[in-house]
């Protein structure tokens, strides 16, 4: 239990309040209050974790006492003249202590005296089979643990029913998390070296309240969202590659997956390039063109130098797309590379150089919208390149998440990924948290992905750092000014509520889905169950949860997601 000692303070008396009782010439006089906190002790001074304190309330010429805590809107009434004990119970933030302004009031006729009192106390977690950490943005609830009982019992109710079946699997999870930018990384690499091992804590371990971030996707040379256009080989011509160089990441993003892979040994990472450097390019251009068909050896070389490098860093690449959007010509860095040509690269080149140099990172194709499903579908149809490739990822600015379901179907031994969708500056946090829990943490991975990664880390206040002509309205995970973290942004709580509990190996499990309470349920390899629920409604929604034929009945007010874990 934790404990501290009692603050009790009063912070101003003598305002008046209008109250109707007996007829008297003036307010209370000579008001006392006495705050007593249930199994308080030398050891246990903030009381016994039931929240139970005791206010004992005495005055001259009252008709009767109250108290009221505005921090849950809760009121208690003595009618006794005399005066006497009143109980309130404090139920809020369970497992920890909190300080409460507690109003207490003396009322006749006339008016009332009144005192605010500052009141520390323990309430512990009451018992539950399931916990349960929700986000309410209409109530500032942020990816908060409730303090409520949900215990599994044989109580039937009219309510809707949410199943849970463990024993019906689907695909395996490899993790949720962020694009960690180059412009992320050097954010984070500016913080204070207490507040970047604090964040980075808070990101990638899943102990106490940290969320437990366990996929990050990061670019091959340059992206966007970085501060400016690079490759690792910027000498034209250079087919040997004598002057590849992963030195550019060397200040930022490496020191900062260093201390990331420390923290967590185990994190998965998928690598893609914005573009060939320029001179491999049709254009001459980090924007635009196409690889020129007598770079494929050397920018495949270039992949085996990248991960060996990494490698020799201490960094682990899971993954690698050989081009990010392959059917956008229109950012900065860009390429194009139709499907037809990422094939041949592949087939012919990638995975004959991956081989040969024992590089065991999976190629996953396409990496682009779901509005065009048949890029990938072409790849995988090539019977070579099939058995070459680990499968195929996604992005969601076009088309539909039910897509991804359609491609499992066709090649159902195929592995799917959805690796990026953004939060933009201009969205609302109500609206973006409602669509991308059902469009991508329920829906992606009700559609068969094994992942799902958000849009980016970390920005600055003004959306950088980005390359000119790079996204402008990019919302980080989290927001970094003046060397510290300013403020946790919308797709940090989309993420956390998957992350910290559904681990790397989980399988998803079937689950009961309703329109109005959309879902998505795991199985831990540790055996522990997580249902993922959006209340998709206008009102609060009473609901069962149902395992093993036991039920417990969960609150969720409208347009709030609930993680259940038991």
């Amino acid at each position: 239990m934790i404990v501290n000692v009692l603050k009790l303070s009063v912070l101003f008396a003598g305002i008046t309040f209008i109250c109707s009782c007996s007829k008297n010439d003036i307010p209370p006089t000579n008001f006392k209050v006495k705050t007593v906190l249930a199994g308080s002790s030398v050891s246990t001074p903030y009381g016994d974790g039931s929240g139970v304190a005791t206010f004992n309330l005495t005055a001259d010429n009252a008709d009767y006492y109250q108290i009221y805590v505005p921090d849950d809107n809760g009121t208690v009434t003595l009618h006794n003249p005399k005066g006497g004990d009143l109980n309130y119970t404090f139920s809020k933030n369970g497992g920890k202590n909190s300080t409460y302004t507690v109003q207490a009031s003396a009322c006749n006729s006339t008016g009332s005296t009144n005192t605010n009192l500052e009141t520390t106390i323990y309430y512990a977690q009451p018992k539950s089979d399931v916990l349960y950490w929700k986000t309410n943005p209409s109530a500032n609830t942020y990816f908060t643990r409730q303090s409520v009982g949900l215990n599994f019992s044989h109580t039937t109710n009219a309510n809707k029913t949410i199943a849970v079946d463990s024993t019906q699997t689907y695909q395996k999870i490899d993790g949720f998390g962020f694009a960690l930018t180059g412009g992320s990384a050097t954010l984070i690499n500016g913080l204070s070296s207490t507040n970047k091992t604090s964040l980075l804590k808070e990101l990638f371990t899943s102990d106490s309240t940290n969320i437990g971030v366990s996929y990050l996707r990061i670019s091959i040379g340059a992206s966007d969202l970085s501060d400016h256009a690079f490759s690792y080989d910027e000498v034209a011509g250079d087919s040997t590659l004598q002057n590849f160089s992963i030195d550019e990441e060397m200040k930022d993003l490496i020191p900062v997956l260093k201390e990331i892979v420390q923290l967590n040994p185990t994190i998965k990472i998928i690598a893609t390039p914005w573009s060939a450097p320029a001179w491999m390019k049709t254009n001459g251009n980090y924007s635009g063109g196409s690889l020129k068909t007598e770079c494929y050896d050397v920018y495949a070389r270039y992949f085996v130098k990248y991960i060996q490098a990494m490698q020799a860093e201490g960094i682990p690449i899971e993954a690698v797309t050989p081009q990010n959007e392959p059917l956008n010509a229109s950012n900065n860095p860009a390429m194009v590379m139709l499907a037809n040509e990422q094939n041949n690269f592949i087939k012919n080149y990638l995975a004959l150089q991956f081989k040969a140099n024992n590089i065991k990172a999976k190629i996953i194709v396409y990496d682009h919208n779901l509005d065009v499903p048949e890029y990938a579908e072409q790849i995988l149809s090539d019977p070579t390149t099939y058995n070459l490739v680990d499968g195929s990822a996604f992005h969601l600015y076009s088309g539909n998440i039910s897509t991804m379901s359609k491609v499992h179907d066709k090649y159902p031994d195929k592995s799917l990924y959805f690796t990026e969708q953004y939060t933009a500056s201009t969205g609302n946090f109500a609206g973006d948290l409602q669509w991308h829990i059902q469009t991508l943490i329920i829906g992606a991975t009700r559609n068969w992905s094994k992942n799902v990664i958000e849009w980016n880390l970390a920005s600055n206040p003004e959306l950088g750092p980005h390359t000119i002509g790079g996204c402008s309205t990019c919302l980080g995970a989290i927001t970094i000014s003046g060397g510290s973290v300013t403020k946790r942004n919308v797709s940090y709580y989309i993420i956390a509520h998957a992350s910290k509990f559904v681990r790397p190996g989980a399988s998803r499990i079937s689950s009961t889905d309703f329109g109005d309470l959309p879902n998505v349920a795991f199985k831990n390899s540790d055996g522990t169950k997580v249902l993922v629920v959006l209340n998709n409604t206008s009102t609060t929604q009473t609901f069962n949860l149902q395992f093993n034929g036991k039920t417990v009945s969960p609150v969720l007010e409208a347009g709030s997601v609930g993680t259940f874990v038991w």
